[in-house]
């Protein structure tokens, strides 16, 4: 877990005043390191919360995803689409899921040499307590009302727009 610093000032914001004397404009520098922290911070929430039923974030986004398919099972390129990330961070995840009897490999009927990744029984059962955890803690957003997190997720979603991340909505 992320142990809270406790410094009696913000080293961001500390990095921002030096940055504005040496480089110049330090807005963008102060707000993108303090989404990589929160993600941290996040992050280490998320997985200290999920750590009693065997499971990490990455793990647990794998098994819901699982369970939002009709069949549950996908094909390990679909997750890693997905869930945007890296097809060796889909193969890890799917790896420790399948040695906790989450998960089990099989082979694909659609693509003779694809393999599919299923969720077991066991794996379906972990997910509501886990579910629970993580929903319980307010997804490590309860400092923020309502309108505070839609506002965060449209600013967030500009930028991933902008970077290609998804298609634009039309207008």
């Amino acid at each position: 877990m992320v142990r809270p610093l406790g410094l009696p000032f913000d080293p961001i914001e500390r990095a921002a005043q030096t940055w504005e004397e040496r480089f110049g404009p330090a807005g963008s520098m102060r707000a993108a390191t303090s989404v990589f922290r929160v993600q941290q911070i996040l992050i280490a929430q998320f997985d200290e919360a999920l750590k009693p039923h065997r499971l990490t974030f990455a793990r647990y986004e794998v098994l819901v995803l699982l369970t939002f398919s009709r069949t549950g099972a996908l094909p390990l390129k679909v997750i890693g689409s997905r869930l945007m990330v890296h097809p060796t961070s889909v193969t890890n995840a799917i790896e420790r899921l399948v040695a906790a009897g989450y998960v089990e490999r099989r082979p694909n009927p659609a693509d003779g040499r694809g393999v599919l990744a299923a969720i077991t029984e066991r794996g379906r059962e972990v997910v509501p307590p886990a579910t629970a955890a993580v929903t319980g803690a307010d997804f490590g957003m309860s400092e923020l009302t309502g309108d505070e997190l839609d506002t965060l997720f449209q600013l967030l979603r500009k930028i991933r727009l902008g970077a290609g991340d998804v298609a634009a909505p039309p207008d």
